[in-house]
């Protein structure tokens, strides 16, 4: 028999982990938003994006978020006019990051959103098994 209980405990665990990976990855970008390549005409840091999938879990009987892959924007990079730069090609040209930062602050406040609805609802399951448990003490 499966245990509802535990099942939420698992979809929120698993939901929560899905975004810590979330959170990781913009962190990442968002640090890296001014990488620019070491040597001339080299490409620049390149946004990394994450994709979920959703599974289902023998064990708890229900169907849960996990990372599917952590790919690559293939988006244009930008480019500046920067003869002095060691990443400057021949024409003076500097490839920048295709790293948008608002797009990465607006991932970045939904994932943290998202985390902390999962973190409720663990919070909500401990607090029914607490008072599940409760009831079965006073009911002895």
């Amino acid at each position: 028999m499966i245990d509802p209980l535990r099942a939420a405990y698992g979809i929120a665990g698993a939901g929560m982990e899905a975004q810590s990976t979330r959170l990781r990855v913009v962190s990442e970008n968002l640090a890296n938003a001014q990488s620019t390549g070491t040597a001339p005409g080299a490409d620049p840091y390149q946004r990394k994006t994450v994709s979920f999938r959703s599974e289902f879990d023998a064990l708890l009987g229900a169907s849960r978020v996990s990372v599917g892959a952590i790919g690559r924007d293939a988006s244009e990079f930008s480019t500046d006019y920067d003869p002095g730069h060691p990443a400057a090609d021949a024409n003076g040209m500097v490839k920048l990051p295709n790293v948008n930062i608002l797009v990465e602050m607006a991932d970045m406040r939904e994932a943290t959103r998202s985390y902390e609805a999962n973190l409720q609802m663990v919070k909500q399951v401990r607090s029914m098994s607490s008072m599940m448990l409760d009831l079965l003490r006073s009911g002895s």
